[in-house]
């Protein structure tokens, strides 16, 4: 008696695409085969070797005009399963209708309520003007850059012609629906420390760890600062404030040697609102402060900042809040406080907005345990088949003639 469309969503789930080694040619078979099964167009696109963008595509009325794209990811981070009530790649629902596998949340319920909202729309005979493309992308959970970092800059993503993209968002607690319309930008910075080595015994000066003491002071004042504007002000949510944490400390090689040299690493998400310029500096004065000898390097460092319209004047953000309203949702938009593809897109200068349809449901993505209730999923798919309707019947815009 199970819907058939939670049934799909189990059968996905237990694909095990979890890193180190995701099993991405399983998924792709089986996204493939439910493309064919809705009558999808398919296309295969190897970023890079072992690495393949699968594109299903719902043509249009008008193919000239730009097009939405439906993006998601095959991957699944690592789990724990000492910690989980049950195996995580069995997709177990329990008496509740609660559907326990990594992914459940985190993406893979957005990737199957995209292809059964169209599934939906196509069973009741409709067809719109603008073409939709669905994109299923490997290695998010790493950082994308074997997967949509490389295709935003490829031939095949710009023939998509791509006007408004939907990627993930967050499941939401409360009754509201989280919708990001923007990102922080993530900088993993790594300080490193020279001093004088010597013996354990003596108090030598100008010492690496005297200078990183000072480091992970200046660093994690900044960090309390932030942590107290994020407590002591109700408007603002953590995508509001610049987070920052020490994740990683180097250095020494016997109890009784005084290193040479000492490393710490920090992970850093700064908003859109934030000067990135003028941080750099702030993190300059703060190494420069702790003496000679302290340097800094970036493992990565993100300086895209845009955001998508929110103003109902845009047609895009105008058909989506609309269709929201129609179905009365209540939203929350925010900045998305860790990162996704939509980083990516939006760097591209496409508009592109965080959603994945999920309310009075406890956040659990990479956590132990996730899950999804099936009734919260079914209605994911409903939500999708109105938001497909209106965004791909915006009319013409100036730009498209």
């Amino acid at each position: 008696s199970e819907n058939p469309s939670v049934t799909l969503f189990r059968e996905y789930l237990r694909i095990d695409t979890v890193h180190p080694k995701p099993d991405y040619d399983a998924a792709v078979r089986f996204l493939e085969r439910v493309g064919a099964d809705l009558g999808l167009a398919c296309q295969k696109v190897e970023v890079c070797q072992g690495r393949v963008v699968l594109i299903l595509t719902w043509q249009g009325t008008n193919p000239r005009l730009r097009s939405i794209l439906l993006n998601s990811h095959t991957d699944v981070v690592p789990v724990f399963e000492e910690h989980w009530t049950y195996p995580p790649f069995e997709a177990v629902k329990d008496s509740q209708g609660n559907i326990y596998a990594r992914g459940a949340q985190d993406m893979k319920c957005v990737s199957i309520q995209y292809l059964e909202a169209i599934r939906r729309l196509k069973t009741e005979g409709k067809s719109f003007a603008r073409t939709i493309h669905l994109t299923f992308v490997p290695d998010e959970e790493v950082g994308g850059h074997k997967g949509m970092e490389m295709f935003v800059k490829r031939p095949e993503f710009k023939a998509l012609n791509v006007g408004f993209a939907m990627d993930e968002g967050l499941a939401s607690p409360s009754d509201t629906f989280s919708v990001f319309y923007g990102e922080r930008s993530p900088w993993w910075i790594k300080v490193k420390c020279m001093g004088s080595p010597g013996h354990g015994s003596r108090f030598i000066s100008n010492t690496a760890a005297e200078k990183m003491h000072k480091v992970i002071n200046s660093f994690l004042a900044f960090r309390e600062s932030e942590k107290q504007r994020l407590k002591s002000d109700s408007s603002l949510t953590l995508g509001d404030v610049t987070s920052l944490n020490m994740t990683m400390l180097e250095g020494g090689v016997s109890f009784n040697v005084v290193p040479s040299e000492m490393a710490a690493s920090f992970d850093i998400r700064i908003p859109p609102t934030v000067d990135l310029k003028a941080f750099e500096e702030q993190v300059a004065t703060w190494c420069r402060g702790a003496g000679d000898g302290v340097t800094y390097e970036f493992h990565q460092k993100c300086m895209d900042q845009h955001i998508t319209s929110t103003e109902e004047s845009d047609p895009w953000w105008k058909a989506f809040s609309g269709a929201c309203r129609d179905m009365k949702l209540q939203l929350k938009l925010e900045i998305f406080p860790a990162a996704t593809d939509s980083r990516y897109i939006r760097a591209v200068r496409h508009p592109a907005i965080g959603f994945s349809p999920m309310n009075r449901t406890p956040v659990l993505l990479h956590d132990h345990n996730e899950f999804l209730n099936e009734q919260v999923f079914l209605r994911g798919i409903e939500i999708y088949a109105h938001l497909l309707a209106a965004l791909a019947s915006v009319p013409p815009l100036p730009a498209e003639g």
